[in-house]
C-alpha cells in the first residue's frame, strides 16, 4: 500500500507567484498533510518558479517535489507527475488555482463512501477576487452559459467529463490507460473520455471546490475561448465521440447572427428577424446581469458578466469554426490556434 493517499500534480509554467499562492493553499488543508505529496512540474519556465518553491519547501509540513522540464506543454507535464508520485490516487490542480481547506478532505470522503475510478470537482472564485474574474466565473459556471456543460449545474447539458484545474485518477487507471495526449489544448478531455469510455466509474464531486483566478484580462480570455473552440475539433479527429450537437451551438449562434445583420437590408422579414433576436439576445443578457449581481453583490463584476459572456461565446465558435472548415471539411493538418505567449 503506497505511503501517501493522494499525490497532488500541478503542472507549471511561468507563474511563480500563483505556483506559491497554490502551495499556501495546500498547507491550510483540513486533511492530514502526512497524507499526501505535492510534485510541481516546471515545463521550461524562465521566470523564478524553482527558487520559490525552494524557498517554500522548510515552510511547509507536507512533501513537496520540483520537477523541471522542457517546454512541451500541461500533458506531458502531467505525465511526468504521474510517473513520479507514490500516491494511491493522482490529483490534478491548475497551478492558477486555490484549493480550498476542506479540498482534500471532501475528496477523501467521497471516494471512501464511492468507491470511484476518476473524479472531478467545481471551480470557484474568492471575494477578493477582482470583478473581472468573477465575471469570467460567471461564464464559465453559469447554466446560461457553459455551466450545464462542466458540471456546475445539476441539469447537464452534456456528460460531464472531469477536468484538469480539478480532477484526480487511481493509481490503476494510469496504469492501464496511460497518461495525457501531447494535445496543447484540451489533452485533460480526451483523456477523461479514454477513462470514461473503458467504463471506469466517474463521479462528480460538488464541495470538492477549487478557487481559479483564471485569465487577466479580455484579449486573454478571447485567446483562451478560441483556442478551446479549436481543440474540440483537434479533440473529434482523435474521437468522434468528442463532438456533441451542443459544441455546434456557438458557431451556429455567431454565424447565424452575422448573416442576419448582413441580409437584414435586403427583405423587411430578415430585418424583423434580426430585431427579434437582437431583443431576445439583449433580454438574456440583462438576465445575467441580473444573475452575476445576485450571485457576486458586486456591480462591476455583473456589469463586466455579459460583456465576457458575449466573448465566450464569439471566440469559441470563430476557434470551432475555422477548424471544423480547416480538418473536417478541407482535410488540413492540427491547427493549434494561439500559441505565442498564451500560457503567459
Amino acid at each position: 500500500m503506497s505511503e501517501y493517499r493522494f499525490s497532488v500534480i500541478i503542472p507549471s509554467y511561468n507563474r511563480a507567484d500563483e505556483v506559491v499562492d497554490l502551495i499556501q493553499s495546500l498547507q491550510t488543508q483540513t486533511f492530514g498533510h502526512a497524507r499526501f505529496e505535492v510534485l510541481i512540474v516546471d515545463d521550461g519556465s524562465t521566470d523564478d518558479t524553482e527558487g520559490k518553491v525552494g524557498e517554500l519547501s522548510a515552510q511547509v509540513d507536507f512533501r513537496l517535489c520540483f520537477f523541471r522540464r522542457d517546454h512541451e506543454g500541461p500533458g506531458p507535464a502531467r505525465n511526468y507527475g504521474m510517473s513520479q508520485a507514490q500516491g494511491e490516487y493522482f490529483l490534478f490542480i491548475d497551478s492558477d488555482c486555490l484549493a480550498d481547506a476542506e479540498w482534500l478532505k471532501e475528496i477523501n470522503s467521497a471516494i471512501t463512501n464511492e468507491d470511484p475510478d476518476a473524479f472531478g470537482g467545481p471551480d470557484s472564485v474568492l471575494a477578493n477576487f477582482s470583478p473581472f474574474q468573477k465575471a469570467i466565473d460567471y461564464s464559465m459556471t453559469s447554466f446560461l452559459t457553459t455551466g450545464g456543460m462542466r458540471g456546475h449545474s445539476k441539469k447537464r447539458l452534456a456528460k460531464f467529463y472531469p477536468r484538469s484545474f480539478n480532477m484526480g485518477i487511481r493509481r490503476e487507471i494510469y496504469n492501464k490507460l496511460g497518461g495525457m495526449s501531447n494535445l496543447r489544448h484540451g489533452q485533460d478531455i480526451e483523456f477523461s473520455r479514454r477513462i470514461v469510455s473503458s467504463g471506469a466509474k466517474v463521479i462528480y464531486i460538488p464541495n470538492a471546490i477549487v478557487y481559479h483566478k483564471r485569465r487577466a484580462s479580455l484579449r486573454k480570455f478571447f485567446r483562451q475561448m478560441f483556442n478551446w473552440g479549436v481543440a474540440r475539433i483537434n479533440l473529434t479527429k482523435l474521437d468522434r465521440g468528442n463532438l456533441e450537437p451542443l459544441h455546434f451551438v456557438p458557431s451556429l449562434a455567431v454565424w447565424g447572427y452575422l448573416f442576419l445583420i448582413i441580409l437584414s437590408p435586403i427583405h423587411h422579414i430578415i430585418f424583423y428577424t434580426w430585431l427579434f433576436v437582437t431583443a431576445i439576445m439583449l433580454g438574456v443578457l440583462l438576465i445575467i446581469f441580473g444573475s452575476a449581481l445576485g450571485r457576486y453583490h458586486d456591480v462591476k463584476a455583473a456589469l463586466l458578466a455579459p460583456i465576457v459572456s458575449m466573448t465566450q461565446v464569439l471566440a469559441y465558435g470563430l476557434g470551432f469554426s475555422i477548424n471544423y472548415i480547416s480538418r473536417m471539411i478541407l482535410g488540413r493538418g492540427e491547427f493549434i490556434g494561439f500559441v505565442k505567449k498564451y500560457y503567459h
